[in-house]
């Protein structure tokens, strides 16, 4: 059978569903490379609340999805950009979320890694970004995670130049507890993070990045680089001191970033890796044999789609994120957070659908194609 979709034009064009998904067991953890799943919230559809209340998200089923990526194998990165961190998750959400989330992966064995930001505040003095930081550190180590110090808009807002990004950075790698990952996230993920590391020129801001590290490598296990640069993240990966890793955040060239050269290859930390999750995870496992080719068969044709989620304006890649786990049986619902399934047009999304359902990533791809048919009519697409 098929079904009409809307394209760009404002056309329909017909295209014929799969009827098997693509078959992937839960397997163990990777021997070759360290590999994060950034997750979605799932939002609680029948709070009473608007898009400028504090989220209400429905934990049971968050949590749950949680453990759909632990059981491939895969790490959790916790309360990132794709939580909505900042787009509809505050603070005191992601710290519920964080506590949550860890208590769940000591249950179950799962590798976890947390976001540590500073968005109690909209600005400030550098003392008051610290104290956020710090107040925000606190809560996962206690948690028992892993820390990962994001990038903050208050810092970006506050700080005259790259001497201020250096203090901050030094009194927080000297305080924690354990080797942190570092992050960098480009202004096409969040445009109030441009000139990050206090220059708009990204050789001069690399330099600073490279300084911070330099000074504390015993406390940075890695850095997660998301700046939709392949060369660059190639280059800065090759300048990190011995024992620091880089976790790809490049959602448009991570097989190439992930399976390397012969000087080198990135980890993993990607938003992607949400709905790719158990193909992700195979190949992968396919990598661990070292098979470089057969990893890059399986997961090269997947940048399509990735490439079509986050296409800009590229913040609102979470809006295509949950429709696929909405699609593919994760969730019962289509809402998010603060509103944002809104983000998407009809045709984006029914792209979106067209591509991951083209890959096998729905594990029952006749309820896909009927919450599919049930969005269409919503938007007033006759049969």
């Amino acid at each position: 059978m098929t079904i009409r979709l809307p394209d760009a034009t404002g056309g329909l064009r017909t295209y014929e569903p799969r009827t098997e998904p693509l078959a992937v067991a839960p397997g163990t953890p990777f021997t070759s490379r360290t590999v994060f799943s950034a997750a979605h919230v799932v939002a609680d559809p029948f709070a009473d609340v608007s898009p400028d209340s504090p989220a209400a998200v429905d934990w049971d089923a968050t949590l749950a999805f949680r453990r759909h990526l632990w059981s491939h194998g895969l790490g959790v990165a916790e309360a990132m950009d794709t939580a909505q961190r900042g787009m509809g998750l505050d603070w005191a959400g992601a710290a519920e979320l964080i506590r949550r989330s860890a208590a769940e992966a000591r249950a179950v064995g799962g590798r976890i890694a947390c976001g540590v930001g500073t968005d109690q505040l909209t600005a400030g003095t550098l003392a008051e970004v610290r104290a956020a930081y710090e107040e925000q550190l606190a809560v996962v180590e206690e948690s028992g995670a892993q820390a990962i110090l994001m990038a903050s808009r208050a810092l970006a807002a506050t700080a005259r130049g790259p001497e201020d990004y250096l203090e901050v950075y030094g009194h927080l790698l000297r305080q924690a507890a354990e080797p942190v990952i570092l992050h960098w996230l480009g202004p096409m993920f969040d445009p109030a993070l441009e000139g990050y590391w206090g220059s708009a020129d990204l050789d001069t801001a690399t330099d600073t990045f490279l300084d911070v590290i330099a000074a504390h490598p015993d406390k940075v296990d890695g850095i997660k680089v998301s700046l939709l640069d392949a060369r660059r993240e190639v280059d800065l990966r090759r300048r990190l001191p011995d024992g620091v890793r880089c976790y790809t955040g490049d959602d448009f060239h991570y097989p190439e970033l992930i399976a390397g050269d012969d000087q080198g290859f990135s980890h993993a930390l990607l938003g992607i890796f949400d709905p790719l999750g158990p193909l992700a995870a195979q190949a992968v496992r396919i990598l661990d044999t070292g098979d470089t080719e057969g990893f890059r068969a399986l997961l090269a044709p997947t940048v399509e789609l990735s490439r079509h989620l986050f296409q800009a304006p590229t913040r609102y890649y979470k809006t295509g994120v949950v429709f696929l786990a909405w699609l593919a049986g994760h969730q019962s619902h289509f809402t998010m957070v603060g509103g944002l399934q809104s983000a998407r047009s009809l045709p984006h999304l029914a792209r979106a659908y067209e591509l991951a359902d083209g890959l096998g990533l729905f594990p029952d791809p006749k309820l896909a194609e009927e919450r599919m048919r049930t969005l269409l009519h919503l938007y007033g697409v006759t049969p």
